[in-house]
């Protein structure tokens, strides 16, 4: 098993965890702003725009912003960002029931690393849904925004029921005063990902592939609580993580080796998400197994990244066999991250 890990697995290095937990430029990190709606944004200077929900924020939306923030520094402009929350979908088709990869907070974070200069989340509205293209245009993108430039992919739709196309935004760019920036097919279609499939990659606990298309780990954000205490007696005590967001994807159920942010240190551990069938649990219960540590993190929050999925949630016949296994999953893990050079 090992070996197979070994041959699928990419090298997962320190350094580039390091990058992911931490900001790429401190300057950079602090001067995003962030505004809660549209009416809020001072739009007193020219700015370069991109529109969408961005979840996950994976390499094609990094590649998008990273050239609208190199064209905002050359032309001396702002680079903005708007998106959305709730999720359209979550509005529009509510049966869908949607999950997300990233938090809304996450977002923040990961546009901030990126060096946007103005973020805005409007809150997304069936009211909002109902404008037209041409009123989007005049009264967000133009009076409001103050858009020099709009960068948008090729098949971009907008307005209500999504009437305008590219084409027309390309017109009202034209009787407006702004550029519109067209993400072509190629350039898109070169990189093969999206958050669907993410979503996806997720749900079938291949991160693998989930680190290919995000640039980094998955990671799960959320409040040490205080549990039932079964896993000090089998001498592996455990931090139970509780995610306060519904809308948050929580993967399979399963044993993952993990890395933790706790007090601007990473740590490795490996954490269980599932039931606790052994104990004859019932609800979905998160925990993460600390590997060498032994500080009290009740009450704390810690950031984990899933690294791979070691195996799936089994039940033994009795806590020493439960045990057994533990031991053997906690060698598997310590070889795993020797052979990456992560210790």
């Amino acid at each position: 098993m090992l070996l197979y890990w070994l041959k699928i697995r990419k090298q997962i290095s320190l350094s580039m965890l390091m990058s992911y937990f931490c900001p790429l430029n401190k300057i950079l990190f602090k001067r995003m702003k962030v505004y809660k709606d549209i009416n809020s944004y001072p739009a007193d200077k020219k700015s370069i725009l991109t529109i969408g929900t961005f979840d996950g924020i994976h390499i094609g939306h990094q590649k998008i912003i990273q050239t609208l923030v190199a064209k905002a520094k050359k032309e001396n402009l702002l680079a903005n960002v708007l998106t959305f929350f709730p999720h359209p979908r979550m509005v529009l088709q509510k049966e869908s029931q949607i999950k997300l990869i990233d938090t809304i907070q996450e977002r923040e974070d990961f546009l901030r690393k990126l060096g946007v200069d103005n973020l805005i989340i409007h809150p997304f509205s069936i009211e909002f849904s109902k404008l037209t293209a041409l009123e989007f245009t005049k009264n967000i993108l133009v009076k409001q925004l103050n858009i020099a430039f709009l960068y948008i992919g090729y098949d971009h739709r907008f307005g209500r029921n999504r009437e305008a196309t590219v084409e027309d935004l390309i017109t009202y760019g034209k009787q407006y005063d702004f550029k519109v920036n067209v993400i072509n097919a190629q350039e898109i279609e070169s990189i093969t990902v999206s958050s669907t499939k993410i979503r996806k990659a997720i749900a079938a606990a291949d991160f693998q592939k989930v680190q290919e298309f995000l640039g980094r780990p998955f990671q799960l954000t959320g409040k040490v609580t205080e549990g039932k205490r079964i896993g000090r007696t089998l001498a592996f005590p455990t931090a139970n993580l509780q995610i306060d967001t519904p809308y948050k994807i929580i993967p399979p159920h399963g044993v993952y080796l993990v890395s933790v942010k706790q007090n601007k240190t990473i740590h490795f551990g490996m954490m269980n998400i599932g039931t606790r069938p052994t104990l004859k649990g019932e609800d979905q219960s998160i925990e993460i197994h600390i590997f060498d540590f032994n500080e009290d993190l009740y009450n704390k929050t810690i950031t984990v990244c899933l690294l791979d999925k070691i195996r799936d949630e089994q039940k033994f016949n009795s806590l020493e066999a439960l045990k057994n296994q533990l031991i053997k999953d906690k060698e598997n893990c310590k070889r795993t991250l020797a052979i990456k050079g992560l210790k």
